[in-house]
């Protein structure tokens, strides 16, 4: 039998610690996790979270939080609310708290999945081209975009990415991915002759600061370069090269995915270069390529050769 000695409160703050710790979660992930699971313990206790109990948290509770979020919160944040839920209860689970997860009898809202927005090979050369690479914030973005573009990386993995992560004569970058996951990923030889000329020449131009000695990419101020500087250049170097789509850091990525699958790539071989966990993630991309997809139905069945 489950051992219910434990008070949800204390449960809670060891959940916390848990995917601190040993899912080794982001800072904001953690955050978002606790915060869905704070909502759903005041709407089943009223406004005191305190007043709870284990046995309050039932496949009913969730249910009638899920339904009543319907009124306020778009069906893909219901889905990652039940998602988080469906996590804090299988924690429980593995604590030996509970036996059976409640969001297992919980149906999850219908989604319509969203085809990324993508970027020409074409569009991307307009973005390069339009860097002032006479500076020293021109030549650090060229080589944060082309990298992005030519290693899919995220928005995350490229600020945080070190020098030491790089392989220049093995041709490979190690990647730290969502989890605390590393994965390596190819480095083709243009790219990194774009890498290694921005370390050598480039990045020398600051004095890195003691705790940004490691990072690759540095703001003018020797610091680590942030997220949202990123977003903002690649923003600004869209516009000036007259493209119109609403795209971020990670419209580099999804292109990415996208010109390798159009190209021939395999669906798992872009789903270990993404680190996607799950395949069904990546499948996402079967939907940006029909043209290459009938291609190939017309090349390779054989009723296709047939004549009427």
């Amino acid at each position: 039998m489950p051992d219910l000695s434990k008070s949800l409160e204390f449960l809670v703050a060891e959940y916390r610690n848990y995917l601190q710790w040993e899912k080794k979660l982001a800072a904001h992930s953690v955050a978002a996790y606790m915060q869905d699971l704070e909502k759903y313990l005041r709407f089943v206790a009223g406004e005191d979270a305190r007043r709870v109990a284990l046995k309050d948290l039932d496949k009913h509770s969730v249910k009638e939080f899920i339904y009543r979020m319907a009124d306020y919160v778009s069906p893909r944040t219901q889905a990652r609310m039940l998602s988080g839920l469906r996590n804090f209860f299988d924690y429980l689970i593995l604590e030996n708290r509970l036996q059976a997860n409640p969001v297992d009898w919980v149906e999850a809202p219908k989604l319509n999945r969203k085809i990324p927005e993508t970027l020409s090979t074409d569009e991307i050369d307009r973005i390069l081209a339009a860097i002032d690479r006479s500076t020293f914030e021109g030549e650090r973005n060229h080589a944060i975009i082309e990298l992005m573009y030519a290693c899919g990386l995220r928005v995350s993995e490229t600020v945080n990415l070190k020098t030491g992560d790089i392989f220049f004569d093995e041709g490979f970058l190690r990647i730290l991915g969502k989890g605390s996951k590393h994965r390596f990923v190819p480095l083709e030889k243009y790219t990194a002759r774009i890498l290694r000329l921005y370390l050598e020449r480039v990045r020398p131009q600051v004095e890195p600061k003691k705790e940004a000695r490691d990072y690759v990419f540095l703001n003018r101020r020797g610091g680590q370069l942030s997220r949202h500087m990123i977003y903002v250049f690649l923003k600004n170097y869209a516009k000036e090269a007259g493209i119109t789509k609403n795209i971020s850091p990670h419209t580099l990525r999804h292109s990415f995915a996208t010109h390798l699958l159009e190209n021939g790539a395999d669906l798992h071989s872009i789903q270990l270069l993404l680190g996607h966990e799950n395949i069904t993630t990546t499948e996402i991309y079967l939907h940006t390529s029909q043209k290459q997809i009938r291609e190939s139905l017309e090349k390779y069945h054989p009723r296709s050769a047939k004549s009427v």
